[in-house]
């Protein structure tokens, strides 16, 4: 089939690659206009876009899939179908029904679980054991459209946000080309998603990041996997922000309270609504990311000090 892709970030590439290597034909690529990054805040080409244009394959990047000129140069490249990967946009129905078997979206859980922007982070947050990926017909909702074909993958005790997406990513760019491979064959039908199991899956802020240390440790220790690497979590110490890797629950009751701080000879605990929890690497503001027990000795925290206070 001629293929045009959609996607943005890094955890789109291996779909990317993976259609580039089978029998389909990636006649051009699709991605968010180019955007300040770095210190110097200079304009950068997304990860699928700069793959795409080393490779001398076509980029378009319209402010908006609802262009004109986005929607004519579509019509002109007459693609079969427009496989996404976490583009970036919601495609308006002017452009849906412009390829012949319309777009197909890669997300990444076991829909109709987790609708929406963020639902590996999601996923680990509210503990889930088993997660996933799913091809699907995009439509006008948020991913409410029909399903072609899932994956499942095992969330695994210690994942990070980061470290399950990596994987779902490339088990899914598998997915992708064997939903391609069967909609060219005439192999495939799309079934209609349930109405059983519908969780949102909104994107988390920098604020949703805060840790809460008034919770379990359980919940303390899945909000910051969740959050590791993007938004990054966080709390604070006197007054400065201090970012936050994750941490492992410790054993016995420390009779520390929600928050609580206690510095030891080679690590670092908080109190939570449960048992404490050890920190791992923390980020101090302005600084680089270092073990605990190293900060604790530069930054001297005083005497049952509370985080977050």
């Amino acid at each position: 089939m001629r293929l045009v892709f959609a996607g943005t970030p890094a955890v789109a590439l291996p779909s990317l690659r993976a259609l580039l290597a089978s029998s389909h034909e990636v006649v051009a690529v699709v991605s968010r206009p180019d955007a300040p990054a770095g210190r110097g805040r200079t304009l950068t080409a997304s990860p699928v876009a700069a793959l795409a244009r080393s490779l001398d394959i076509e980029v378009l990047t319209p402010d908006s899939p609802s262009d004109p000129g986005f929607s004519s140069r579509l019509r002109e490249l007459a693609p079969d179908c427009c496989p996404v990967v976490a583009y970036g946009a919601l495609i308006p129905a002017s452009v849906l029904d412009l390829p012949r078997y319309g777009w197909v979206n890669l997300h990444f859980s076991l829909l109709p679980a987790w609708r929406g922007a963020a639902p590996v982070q999601h996923a680990i947050w509210h503990g889930d054991d088993v997660t996933g990926a799913t091809t699907f017909r995009l439509d006008e909702g948020l991913d409410t459209g029909p399903i072609f074909g899932v994956v499942t993958e095992s969330v695994r005790p210690a994942d990070t946000g980061g470290e399950l997406l990596d994987r779902l990513s490339e088990s899914g760019a598998g997915l992708l080309i064997a939903t391609m491979d069967g909609i060219a064959a005439g192999a495939l039908v799309a079934v209609s998603q349930t109405t059983d199991g519908v969780s949102a899956a909104p994107k988390i802020s920098v604020t949703d990041a805060k840790i809460d240390w008034t919770q379990p440790a359980i919940g303390v220790d899945r909000q910051v996997r969740a959050c590791t690497p993007e938004p990054g979590a966080w709390t604070t110490s006197q007054g400065q922000r201090l970012g936050l890797g994750p941490v492992r629950i410790s054993l016995g009751d420390s009779g520390l309270a929600p928050g609580e701080l206690s510095v030891e000879k080679s690590r670092v605990l908080v109190g939570t609504a449960t048992a404490a929890v050890v920190l791992g690497d923390v980020r101090p503001s302005g600084k680089k990311s270092m073990a605990a027990a190293d900060w604790a000795r530069g930054a001297r925290p005083v005497a049952s000090e509370v985080l977050g206070a």
